[in-house]
């Protein structure tokens, strides 16, 4: 398909703060495009991305959108935080420019292979494995989307014979249709409820993830958790190859573990190889290594690469990060963990007794399954923010409820946490909720626990 002629008038729906939007900009400004960026937040909420842009020349409407911050434009980039319906899509779509993401405009201009981790849990630990064990390969290796920001501005120094990992979340998968793009592998790692608020019910969030397959060729691979009960029924949704983890031996293709012993194949080829160097906690993140050894496998890389890939990875920020240990009290800090099953996954990483920090901003999420897990698994817990009443009620119905006690911010919790603590327990912060009631995103949320945690007495 011929790709459209470049735009000579583009407009940013939505800067946000976490650089796609600043990405599309500056490519686009760069090129000679005349570029309008709207956004319903003012320059003093955005200050960081406008200060990022401020060498270009660029026509910012901010405050609101108007019709006329679409006039004339041949292009509109969507922000992945746009939701369907939004007025200032709406008037997108009157204008009668061509609807884009910055996601689907790197895809289609992306000389070389790139693999997409989707899920609704593990999708950023395995895109960093996954990244680590094609450095292993010694192939150039970029890894990008929700994980390192835009890579836009580095096409002109990616080469065909590069790697490159996204990870994509569900609001940038529901937008692929809108150029019938896809990855040359796509992993999903998992599917369970998450951003009903955005999507509305869980059939529309699992179009959203499936969106990522829909547009792959003969010649591409799905990655998929075969123990997973949605995704292991996921036979129709595009035209490529499909590899399962969990395989059953005799399937023509798939991955399985045992212990730390992993069996790669399909119908031309099998590797063997051992994760017992993996250094991250859980069963969650041995999974998270199944799935991308696997497409580290499909994309090319040998065993020896995809070990030294795992025994060198040291694991991400806010998930499940050692902090600190003080009179004998080992600080975790699992910011990331914005859903219920999230937090049950970090609570089974642990056998040493726990306290629990957790609440915050709502999903329209259960707390049901969380509830009896705290009720079985911690010595007491510590809840904040909006969804503290909803966790405490699915706590206590559970029976055999331990200590419940509220915080009315992130430094009062720590220092609760703490009290609460005897030697050789954890206190982990996994707040099964999302961070905005009290911080800008989760990793604010891990970065203000880090420092109080730190300024506890030792």
């Amino acid at each position: 398909m011929r790709p459209p002629p470049a735009p000579k008038r583009v407009t940013i729906l939505g800067l946000g703060l976490f650089g796609g939007g600043a990405g599309a900009a500056r490519y686009f400004a760069e090129r000679g495009a005349e570029v309008t960026v709207t956004d319903l937040r003012d320059e003093s909420a955005l200050a960081e991305s406008v200060a990022a842009l401020r060498d270009l020349p660029i026509r910012y409407c901010l405050g609101g959108h108007a019709e006329a911050d679409f006039d004339g434009a041949d292009v509109v980039i969507v922000n992945p935080a746009v939701p369907p319906g939004a007025p200032g899509l709406e008037m997108a779509r009157r204008s009668g420019a061509r609807l884009d993401t910055a996601v689907n405009l790197f895809l289609r201009r992306c000389p070389a292979p790139v693999v997409a981790v989707t899920g609704t849990n593990g999708k950023s630990t395995t895109a960093a494995l996954l990244g680590e064990m094609f450095r292993a390969s010694g192939r150039t290796t970029w890894v990008g989307g929700n994980l390192g920001g835009s890579l836009l501005g580095d096409l002109d120094r990616i080469s065909a014979a590069d790697a490159v990992v996204l990870e994509i979340s569900s609001f940038q998968a529901e937008r692929f249709g809108w150029s019938r793009v896809a990855p040359h592998v796509a992993v999903v790692t998992n599917i369970t409820p998450n951003h009903l608020d955005r999507h509305g019910d869980m059939d529309a969030y699992v179009r959203a993830k499936r969106e990522m397959l829909v547009w792959q060729k003969p010649s591409d691979y799905a990655v998929l958790n075969g123990a997973d009960p949605i995704l292991r029924t996921w036979t129709d949704p595009g035209a490529a190859v499909k590899v399962l983890t969990n395989a059953d031996d005799s399937a023509p293709r798939g991955a399985r573990m045992n212990g730390t012993a992993l069996r790669l194949w399909r119908e031309d080829a099998e590797e063997r190889m051992s994760l017992d160097k993996l250094r991250l906690r859980g069963e969650h993140n041995r999974l998270n290594a199944v799935y991308a050894a696997t497409a580290a496998w499909l994309m090319g890389a040998d065993g020896r690469a995809i070990e030294a890939g795992a025994a060198s990875f040291k694991g991400l920020p806010d998930r499940l990060e050692f902090v600190t240990e003080k009179r004998g009290v080992r600080y975790y800090n699992d910011s990331i963990a914005t859903t219920p099953e999230s937090t049950v996954a970090a609570l089974r990483s642990f056998d040493e007794p726990v306290v629990l920090i957790a609440g915050g901003s709502s999903k329209n999420l259960s707390f049901e399954q969380l509830g009896g897990r705290i009720a079985a698994r911690v010595r007491a817990v510590v809840l904040l923010g909006e969804t503290a009443s909803d966790i405490e009620a699915a706590v206590l119905s559970a029976g055999d409820a331990p200590p419940v006690h509220r915080a009315a911010s992130i430094e009062q919790a720590a220092k609760r946490a703490a009290s609460l603590a005897c030697e050789g327990d954890i206190v982990l912060l996994s707040p099964a909720s999302a961070s905005y009631d009290m911080f800008r995103n989760y990793a604010e949320r891990g970065e203000a626990f880090r420092e109080c945690v730190r300024a506890l007495p030792s």
